[in-house]
C-alpha cells in the first residue's frame, strides 16, 4: 500500500449505490466548475493547482529562513489563528514524537489563536528565560487574536535583546502589497513571505503559511509538497474518484437525515488533523442554514465518552475513521505470572494489533448500531502522506460544498461576532 485509500462499503446499508451515484453526477459538474474556474469564489482557486506549481526556488528560500531562525533561538512563537496555524500545527503534531518537547530545540509554540489571559502570562514567563523568534501569520495584520499575541510578543523580544536583533529574529507572512502587517514588514525590515491573493486561510497549508512554521519543525516539506502534488494529478489529470467519492457519498447521506459527520482517529497524533478538518469543512459548508456538521473525536479514548452517544443515541451522524496501516515502533503486551487483571490471552500481541482490533470491533458495532462508516487509510503517518491527505480534503471540501449548492470560499458569518466585541468594547467608528 504505498498511498491513501477511501472505503464506503460500510455506507451502502445506509445509502444505496444509486443515491451516492446521484450526488456523484452533481460532483462532477462541481469539479468541472473548479478546473474551469466557474465555481461561486472562483478568485480563490489557487490551492487547486499549487501544489505542482510550487518551485525548487521556493522551497529553498522557505528551507533557508527556517534553518537561519532555527540556528538563532530555542523557541519560535508561530502567531496565527484559523488557516494560519491549524495546517501547520497539525503537521507538526502528526509527526513529532510525543515527548518531543522535553527534547533538544527549536521547540515550536503557538499564540494567536485565542484570547486567553492565563495562557499569554504563562507563554511570557516561559520565554522570559529562552531564545526566542517570532513567525506571524496575518494577511491583513489587524484581525484581533493575532494581532494582540504579536504586540505581546514583539514587546517581549524587543526589551529582551532590542530592536535590532528583535529584526532578525521576526518573520512575517503576509498580503503581497498591503496591510498592517505589510508596512509594519517594511518599516522594520522583517524577513517576509506572501499570502497568495487567490488562496483562502483554510486552504493555505501548502502556502508559505504551512510550510515555514513546518520546516522551523524540521519536518521535510519537499515530502509533503510532493504527496499533495501527486494527489492532484491523480484527481485531475488521471480521474481518481476518491475526492468525489468521498463528496458524494456524504452529501448522499446528509440527504437521508445525516448530518453531522464525526471523524475519528486511533491514532492520538492525527488530532490536530481533524481540527484542520473541521475548520476547512465548518467554515466552507456552512451557510445559508444548510451544511454538514464537522465534528471529532479521538478513540480509544472518547469510546468512554462519547462511543455511547455515537452507539445508542440520535440517529443523525456518519463516522469517517482516519485509519493507519504501518505504525512507527513495535511494542508488545507483556506476559504477567499472576494475570489478575486476565489480560494473558493478549501476551505477544503487539499493542497496534490491540488497537486494530478496537477499531474493526468498534466499527462493526456502529455499522449495526446504525452508523455509516467511511475509512481513509494511510500507509503510515509521513510528509508525503499528510500531503496527500490534505489535497484530498481540500479538493473534497471544494467538490462537496458545490453539491450542496454554496460558496466554499466565503466566512461572511465569521465577522458577525466581530462586530458585536468591537461595539461592546468601544471600537472607534
Amino acid at each position: 500500500m504505498d498511498r491513501i485509500q477511501l472505503d464506503y462499503t460500510s455506507v451502502l446499508p445506509f445509502a444505496s449505490e444509486s443515491e451516492i451515484a446521484l450526488q456523484r453526477a452533481k460532483g462532477v459538474e462541481a469539479l468541472a466548475s473548479l478546473i474551469n474556474g466557474t465555481a461561486p469564489g472562483s478568485d480563490f482557486l489557487g490551492w487547486l493547482r499549487l501544489p505542482s506549481q510550487l518551485t525548487r526556488e521556493a522551497l529553498e528560500r522557505i528551507d533557508r529562513c527556517a534553518g537561519a531562525l532555527r540556528q538563532r533561538v530555542e523557541v519560535v512563537v508561530v502567531v496565527g489563528i484559523g488557516g494560519s496555524y491549524l495546517g501547520a500545527k497539525a503537521v507538526i503534531e502528526t509527526l513529532s514524537g510525543s515527548f518531543d518537547s522535553l527534547q533538544a530545540p527549536p521547540r515550536v509554540l503557538f499564540a494567536g489563536h485565542h484570547l486567553s489571559e492565563e495562557y499569554y502570562v504563562e507563554l511570557e514567563r516561559y520565554l522570559e528565560h529562552r531564545s526566542f523568534g517570532i513567525c506571524v501569520i496575518s494577511k491583513s495584520g489587524t484581525t484581533t487574536e493575532p494581532a494582540i499575541a504579536f504586540r505581546l510578543l514583539r514587546e517581549l523580544l524587543e526589551r529582551k535583546v532590542g530592536r535590532e536583533e528583535a529584526r532578525k529574529r521576526i518573520v512575517a507572512i503576509t498580503d503581497e502589497r498591503r496591510g498592517a502587517l505589510r508596512l509594519l514588514s517594511g518599516q522594520e525590515g522583517y524577513d517576509t513571505f506572501v499570502i497568495p491573493d487567490n488562496v483562502g486561510g483554510r486552504y493555505s497549508v501548502l502556502t508559505p503559511v504551512g510550510l515555514l512554521p513546518v520546516a522551523l519543525a524540521g519536518f521535510d516539506i519537499r515530502a509533503l509538497v510532493e504527496g499533495a502534488a501527486a494527489m492532484q494529478a491523480r484527481s485531475l489529470e488521471k480521474g481518481d474518484p476518491m475526492a468525489l467519492d468521498y463528496a458524494a457519498t456524504r452529501n448522499a447521506l446528509y440527504r437521508k437525515g445525516y448530518t453531522t459527520e464525526i471523524t475519528v482517529n486511533y491514532n492520538p497524533r492525527l488530532h490536530y488533523v481533524i481540527e484542520w478538518w473541521k475548520q476547512l469543512y465548518g467554515e466552507s459548508e456552512g451557510k445559508e442554514h444548510r451544511g454538514i456538521f464537522p465534528a471529532g473525536a479521538d478513540f480509544s479514548t472518547d469510546l468512554h465518552s462519547m462511543g455511547q452517544y455515537i452507539q445508542e443515541g440520535r440517529r443523525e451522524l456518519f463516522e469517517t475513521v482516519l485509519s493507519v496501516d504501518k505504525t512507527k515502533y513495535p511494542l508488545v503486551v507483556p506476559s504477567d505470572d499472576l494475570n489478575l487483571d486476565n489480560l494473558n490471552f493478549l501476551a505477544g500481541k503487539r499493542i497496534d494489533e490491540v488497537n486494530k482490533m478496537a477499531e474493526l470491533g468498534t466499527r462493526a458495532a456502529h455499522v449495526e448500531g446504525g452508523v455509516p462508516n467511511l475509512q481513509i487509510l494511510l500507509p503510515e503517518l509521513t510528509e508525503y502522506h499528510l500531503g496527500e491527505l490534505f489535497y484530498f480534503y481540500e479538493l473534497g471540501c471544494g467538490i462537496s460544498a458545490g453539491i450542496l449548492g454554496v460558496n466554499a470560499f466565503d466566512q461572511p458569518g465569521v465577522e458577525t461576532y466581530k462586530k458585536n466585541m468591537f461595539a461592546l468594547l468601544g471600537k472607534p467608528l
